[in-house]
């Protein structure tokens, strides 16, 4: 089934807040020895400030699906898109540390609830043959914004600003913080969140907007699903039923981070800085990296419908660990430093194509209508939780034990993900939202 134009530009509409997300929260990684050497901060410190935004992210994530049920998720993004603008501006304008880290958090609620948000509201608009490429959409702004923010980095600092230099860095993301929220304004909202609030009339109108072939039907197995599970918007999501959806949203979202991907974003100029190479060539070489994610987060969502969720992170656990593992050999050996490069993007490859294209997806597939904002939620904040451990901790550990440290534990993870995919996940591809309720509710 073709995509129209109205499927395409909900979709983009949602999926720009995935580039927002991806821009506000690696760009720190060209700004941060500039807040260091500004504010004298420690190797603790330093960490909190790359940190602060995940916070935020983590509380974000968990208001944004109570929010995002009461509300619905077109009306929640806008509220994320405001804060978006509010965070780029403040920082740019920061006057102290304690002000940028109150505009960095600020950014990082925006961060968190779109994460849940974006996913959830293209998820319901898709039909399940299209479902994973759109979701996907998502998660290729995320990657497009890295790499823009990577690109932005480099120009700015070829332009030699001076003190100034930081504050375009991370004020530059107030202009499509802005084409964000004036998008949002038209798109219309999900045909599931409709039916939830009894509004029949309004989702059938969406559901043949959005090109479903048989809108009638769709429609009636959502009222079924929905009536199922006696949903309200008061429906919990931390209970006994809901325990095999809420293992999967949790440990794909805590493995997505064990992984070491943002953790190696926000850091990757230290990184190559501690294996010799210069300020502007470290620059280049995050750029390299960006595109790699980029590029690979394309054939992911080419992939993802084909060869299926599993699979992809199957094949993604294993080159990760080999990888990771090459990696912390050359910091621990202090040879080879010349494949460092080629050792990251072959990584970020990997990672790319598998849990970066596959996590929001299948967070936004396995809970039930009546539960699907407040679970992604869930297993968004356990993504950001870890996050913002690892940010904090990277430093710290790569400075007080040694650089190779990190990768061994990332390595280790990845290691254990694959064991765990293996074992415990099920296939959710070809499958309607309402398909997958039945499947993975427990009694």
């Amino acid at each position: 089934m073709p995509i129209n134009s109205s499927l395409f530009r909900a979709t983009l509409s949602g999926a720009l807040g995935g580039l927002l997300f991806g821009f506000d929260t690696v760009v720190i990684s060209g700004a941060i020895d500039a807040l260091v050497r500004l504010y004298g901060l420690s190797p603790q410190n330093k960490g909190l400030t790359v940190a602060i935004g995940l916070v935020g992210t983590v509380i974000g994530a968990l208001g944004a699906g109570q929010l995002g049920q009461r509300l619905g998720s077109r009306e929640t993004l806008r509220i994320t898109a405001v804060l978006y603008v509010v965070s780029a501006l403040g920082c740019g304008l920061a006057w102290n540390w304690p002000a940028f880290m109150a505009f960095r958090f600020i950014g990082g609620l925006g961060i968190g609830a779109s994460s849940v948000l974006a996913p959830v509201y293209i998820a319901e608009l898709a039909p399940a043959n299209l479902r994973g490429r759109l979701v996907a959409a998502f998660q290729l702004n995320v990657v497009f914004g890295v790499m823009a923010a990577y690109i932005s980095n480099y120009a700015i600092r070829t332009m030699h600003m001076g003190a100034a230099e930081w504050r375009w860095q991370v004020g530059v993301a107030t202009a499509p913080a802005l084409v964000f929220l004036a998008l949002l304004f038209g798109i219309p909202r999900s045909p599931r969140w409709s039916v939830s609030q009894n509004r029949m009339e309004e989702a059938l109108s969406v559901l043949k907007m959005m090109g479903d072939p048989k809108p009638e039907a769709e429609l009636a197995d959502i009222q079924k699903a929905l009536a199922q599970e006696h949903a309200t918007a008061h429906e919990r999501v931390f209970q006994w039923k809901y325990r095999y959806p809420l293992f999967l949203a949790i440990t794909i979202g805590a493995f997505n981070q064990l992984a070491g991907i943002n953790a190696i974003l926000y850091y990757l100029n230290n990184i190559f800085a501690a294996a010799g190479f210069s300020q502007i060539s470290s620059d280049q070489q995050a750029i390299a990296i960006g595109t790699t994610n980029f590029l690979f987060t394309i054939v992911g969502m080419a992939l993802i419908d084909k060869l299926g969720r599993k699979t992809l992170l199957l094949i993604g656990a294993a080159g990760c660990a080999g990888c990771l593992g090459g990696v912390a050999w050359v910091f621990a050996t202090q040879s080879h430093r010349s494949d460092l490069l080629w050792l990251l993007v072959t990584f970020v490859a990997f990672f790319s194509v598998s849990q970066g294209a596959v996590i929001w997806v299948y967070i936004g597939e396995v809970f039930p209508t009546s539960v699907r904002s407040k679970g992604q939620g869930v297993g968004s904040a356990s993504h950001w939780f870890m996050a913002a451990l690892i940010a904090q901790l990277f430093p710290v550990v790569a400075t007080v034990m040694s650089p190779a440290t990190p990768f061994v534990f990332f390595a280790l993870m990845t290691a254990v993900q694959f064991l765990v995919v293996l074992f415990a996940y099920p296939e959710t591809k070809g499958q309607t939202l309402e398909d997958l309720q039945r499947k993975l509710m427990r009694a």
